[in-house]
Parts: C-alpha cells; sequence; structure tokens
C-alpha cells in the first residue's frame, strides 16, 4: 500500500503550508493506527463523528490545524508550532 511519503516527493503543485498540514494529518493517522485506536473511538473523543474524521483522513479536504489540533488532542498529544525564517 501506499503511503502519503511515497507521493509527497513528486507532489510539486501544493503550496507548502497544505503539505504542512497533510504531512501532519500523516503522521496523526500513523500513530493512531499504531495505537491501535479506531475511527469510531477518536471520533468520540474529539466530538466528531466516525463519517467526518474518515472525510479528514481521506482528505476530502485540507484540514485546518484547529482540527489538527482536535485529532492531537485525543491521542493525548500536543501540536508544536514552529516558525523559521
Amino acid at each position: 500500500m501506499a503511503t502519503w511519503q511515497d507521493y509527497r516527493a513528486q507532489t510539486t503543485a501544493l503550496p507548502q503550508p497544505v503539505l504542512t498540514r497533510i504531512d501532519t494529518l500523516a503522521q496523526l493517522h500513523s500513530e493512531r493506527v499504531r495505537r491501535g485506536v479506531s475511527q469510531r473511538e477518536l471520533a468520540a473523543r474529539i466530538g466528531m463523528s466516525q463519517p467526518q474524521l474518515a472525510k479528514v483522513e481521506r482528505l476530502d479536504s485540507v484540514p485546518s490545524f484547529k482540527t489538527l489540533n482536535r485529532y492531537a488532542a485525543g491521542l493525548g498529544l500536543k501540536l508544536k508550532v514552529i516558525v523559521t525564517a
């Protein structure tokens, strides 16, 4: 099965801020799976329906930082934003 990292190197049309959010979601999704947390369980933890969470994970739209933060919090994680020049 291909992963986001397999496609990322070939992706040139998306702006960097969008790629950053997709990278973050890919890491969070991997962590959810690694921990054995189902979509249904995580969705309940963050006040979202399972179908909504599935749409986020399928990238039906690029998730906002607010959504990514909710996702991370549901796994007991915190997002850290680093600004570089």
